[in-house]
């Protein structure tokens, strides 16, 4: 599927909504993003296990747990990340990438280039959120 993009080259209105162009534009820029993501996570894996606890004072001990433990949560957060971007990945194989899953209509480029694993348009996303709210607040 991988078809030649100037380096310069972003989606435009102009063009045809999620023509091959755009689609492989944003298959390459959710790929590298998971690939950034991989790359972070196997370094802090290899810094966890080459820092050990054996800080002989007990504050340092429990300043260095704290921060293992923040790594860990953002690790995690970015694991989830990933079954989103894989998910979106599979979104453009099967020709359903950009286009809410609400709606059916057209994610704005722009929202789509800020956000790539969007699912829904900027107006049905804040509807959503307004209905979590409500209901959270019951």
């Amino acid at each position: 599927m991988s078809i030649d993009l100037p380096p310069d080259y972003r989606p435009s209105p102009d063009e045809e909504f999620m023509n091959e162009r755009q689609r492989e534009y944003f298959r390459r820029k959710l790929l590298k993003w998971r690939e950034d993501i991989l790359r972070e996570s196997k370094e802090t894996l290899a810094s966890l296990q080459q820092e050990s606890l054996k800080e002989p004072d007990i504050a340092d001990r429990a300043s260095s747990e704290t921060d293992w433990s923040i790594q860990l949560r953002t690790r995690d957060r970015q694991r989830k990340l990933i079954a989103k971007i894989d998910a979106a990945l599979r979104r453009i194989e099967l020709g359903e990438y950009g286009y809410c899953e609400v709606t059916g209509d057209p994610i704005s480029l722009q929202r789509l280039d800020a956000r790539p694993i969007a699912t829904m348009t900027l107006e049905a996303q804040e509807r959503h959120e307004r209905m979590e709210k409500v209901h959270r607040d019951n």
